[in-house]
């Protein structure tokens, strides 16, 4: 699984960026074999008035079915990630699931050729 990491308003440092990418693989590693990529996007609400307001927004590109988006509102960078990335985790299962019950031969299908891979 790809993840693309951005920041707007503050540099994104190397151990903030490998923080970011293991909490994130750590949440969906259940799903990983149904995710193509990850965006986390990082940013400061208050931009150049500064402020404790940072913002995470999720968004998992799954294998033959729509995104799943997420977004989280904390005062910390390091304070949101975690909880957006859970959160993330929760809604790429729920996401799964309901696509599950809703379409099992897809589901199928996608197993399938994975397999044949």
């Amino acid at each position: 699984m790809r993840v693309d990491s951005q920041s707007q308003g503050f540099s994104l440092t190397a151990p903030l960026l490998d923080h970011t990418q293991r909490r994130l693989r750590f949440t969906l590693t259940r799903s990983g074999d149904r995710i193509r990529r990850a965006k986390v996007r990082l940013g400061d609400m208050n931009g150049p008035r500064g402020g404790e307001d940072k913002v995470c927004k999720i968004q998992v590109y799954l294998t033959h079915a729509p995104p799943v988006l997420r977004g989280g509102r904390r005062r910390s960078v390091r304070g949101d990630r975690p909880g957006a990335a859970e959160h993330t985790g929760r809604n790429v299962t729920r996401h799964l699931e309901r696509l599950l019950m809703t379409h099992p031969p897809l589901l199928e299908r996608v197993a399938v050729l994975r397999r044949s891979e």
